[in-house]
Parts: structure tokens; sequence; C-alpha cells
């Protein structure tokens, strides 16, 4: 799908938190991770990131805050062709934990120069400043939790952001295509699958059809009560099992969840649905 910024995509925002909390658990989030890994031995494989040791995943982690802020800084109004972030890696896999916390510190740096409501070029759903920030809380959170799990500790998300995670998720997923190609095959007859929390309000429903899919606004709803528009299959869960299994980090097999309808269905969204 075209990722210009001729078009209103600004739907989601029923279950956004604002900015300025997004900008705090940024902060926290980082800490927890320099916490978890401090210490670690960063060669510990990552299971959740095939390939990936921590060293990798703290790189990868820190050096999306440093090109997010970037993009920040220079309010880009069209897909950079390059991006010229100053990475200013560590000499040595030990200085990775110090690094990763002085690349939070580079974000809160932009957060606190940008107006959250200006408009500039994204990639996802909605055209504004604040859709880098709460990006960057979700690949932060995300990471945080896949060096947990390498390290064998059972990670902890807060309900909220999980609520709000999965909206972020499926707001932005139709228009991820260029790094998420499997996405394609999210096709069909208007069939429909709906995502809703256990634990606190939220529920999504999300409909493919012939030319796309997306969230379905006439069938999602943010108080969480039961709907009128029945779904071809339904998944329920908390709301930090849903942001799991959004990232593909819990299987939708798992007894954290209650899954109802076509099974084959939500076979095909999980197979294809890779962020």
């Amino acid at each position: 799908m075209d990722s210009g910024m001729d078009r209103d995509r600004s739907h989601g925002s029923r279950w956004a938190s604002s900015p300025a909390t997004h900008r705090e658990a940024v902060m926290a989030e980082t800490a927890r991770f320099v916490a978890v890994v401090e210490g670690a031995d960063l060669t510990t494989p990552v299971p959740s990131c095939p390939g990936w040791t921590l060293v990798d995943l703290i790189r990868h982690t820190g050096s999306v805050q440093r090109m997010f802020s970037w993009l920040l800084r220079q309010r880009v109004q069209e897909r950079p062709l390059t991006r010229d972030a100053a990475l200013e890696l560590p000499a040595d896999d030990a200085g990775y934990p110090g690094w990763l916390t002085a690349s939070s510190q580079v974000a809160a740096r932009a957060f606190a120069d940008t107006d959250p409501d200006a408009t500039m070029w994204v990639w996802g759903a909605d055209p504004h400043a604040r859709f880098w920030m709460r990006r960057m809380l979700f690949e932060t959170l995300v990471h945080r939790v896949d060096a947990e799990l390498a390290l064998g500790l059972r990670p902890v998300i807060d309900p909220a952001l999980a609520a709000d995670g999965v909206d972020e998720f499926l707001v932005n997923l139709p228009f991820a295509a260029s790094f998420a190609p499997k996405t394609a095959h999210l096709r069909g007859q208007d069939e429909t699958i709906r995502f809703r929390c256990t634990d606190r309000a939220g529920d999504w429903l999300v409909r493919l059809s012939p030319d796309g899919f997306g969230l379905d606004p006439t069938g999602t709803d943010p108080t969480g009560t039961e709907s009128a528009n029945p779904a071809d299959a339904t998944v329920q869960g908390a709301a930090a099992d849903l942001l799991l299994l959004m990232y593909g980090r819990l299987d939708r097999t798992s007894d954290a969840f209650e899954t109802s309808g076509d099974d084959e269905l939500l076979a095909r969204w999980v197979a294809n649905s890779e962020f």
C-alpha cells in the first residue's frame, strides 16, 4: 500500500496512550533492557530472533532508537534515500549496555525537541512525529522481552502498554508490505478475525478482503464488550500475551489463549503477519 501522506490515516488513536507516555516508556523499557543484559554473556543466542546473539539484539535496538531520532530531528517529509544517523557504536562488546543507555538519551533529546503533532513522513498509518515515538517504544519493549527470554527470565509487560502495542501492530501492519512481504497473502472474501483482551478493555476485528486487509472500525470495540458483529475466528487472551502473539513470541496454540472458529484462517494469519 502507498505510505505517502496524501490520505487520512489516523485510525488507531482509541487505544493509543499519549506521546508523553510513549516517551517515558521508551526510557523505562530501555532501562529494564540494560538491567537485564548488564553482566550477561552477550554471546548468548536469542531464540526469538534466530541467528542473533544478545549483542546483536542490543545493537539493533540502539540503532533503531538513533535512526528514529534522526528522522525526528530532520522532520523528514518523504521517504529518505539514506539515513545518516550517527550510531557511535562502542569499541567492544562490553560497551554495548552503556551504549544502549546513551541511545535512549539521544531519543530523549529528540523527543524534547519535537512536537509530536508535527506532520512528517512515516511508513505507517499516522503521518505525524508521534508515530515514531510509539513505534520506538514497541521496538524497545519487544526486544527487552527477547533479552529476557534468551536469559531464561519471565517477561512482565504492563497491560495498558500491551493493549496499546496490539493496536499499534494491527493499525500499521497493512502498510508494512515493503519489509513484511508475506502480508500480501492476507487476502480473502471478507473473512474476519477478532482479537480480544481478557484482562482489560481491548477488542479488534481484522477483515481480509480481496484487495487487502485491515481493522474493521464497525466491528472494533474499544470497550472490549461483546460485539454484535460475529467473527470467523476469535483469539482471546491477556493483553501481554496478545502482544507476544502479534510479534511471534508466543504460539497461537499456547494455553494462554482461548481460540474459536476457523483454525485454518488463524494459521494463515500467523504465517503471514510477520512484522
